[in-house]
């Protein structure tokens, strides 16, 4: 089993969330939240403020710490062909935009950030990261925790 540590901003702004267009190997494209691999050493606190900027041009502080989330993928829904089943532990933290300029990633997998009205993310095709992260903007739980999102339909891992 494969195993990734990863960071996500959770950025809400006047009914409006922060959201990233990410392209996959095979070209298909997922919405999902600012953010992604903690690295060697990194705390995931520095990792988000890090992953908001390269994604999307933005600059950004961190306000509180939402909650963790884990999830397995398995194998044979991975994006890589062939690779084992995949535990992603995702630490999400509500930020707010301080400066920058909205733009795409350059020479990333990131193809657009853009301010999506909230009432609009349920008709888009996301990952369901996205869900995880409002939900607990939303309900703010003193264990950090929400249940599960499950996946199909518009939801993908």
């Amino acid at each position: 089993m494969d195993r990734r540590l990863a960071a996500y901003a959770v950025c809400i702004e006047d009914g409006r969330v922060l959201l990233a267009l990410a392209v996959g190997p095979g070209g298909e494209r997922t919405w999902t939240l600012p953010g992604g691999g903690v690295e060697h050493a990194e705390d995931p606190y520095d990792a988000v403020i890090r992953e908001v900027a390269e994604e999307t041009g933005l600059e950004a502080v961190v306000e509180r710490l939402l909650g963790v989330d884990s999830r397995v993928v398995p194998a044979g829904e991975r994006r890589r062909p062939g690779a084992p089943e995949l535990q992603n532990i995702g630490v999400f933290y509500r930020v707010r935009v301080t400066g920058g300029r909205l733009r795409p990633e350059p020479n990333g997998d990131t193809a657009a950030s853009v301010w999506t009205p909230s009432a609009e993310v349920a008709g888009l095709r996301r990952s369901s990261l996205v869900d995880v992260g409002l939900a607990l903007a939303r309900t703010l739980p003193p264990s950090g925790h929400v249940a599960p999102v499950p996946v199909g339909g518009l939801i993908e891992h």
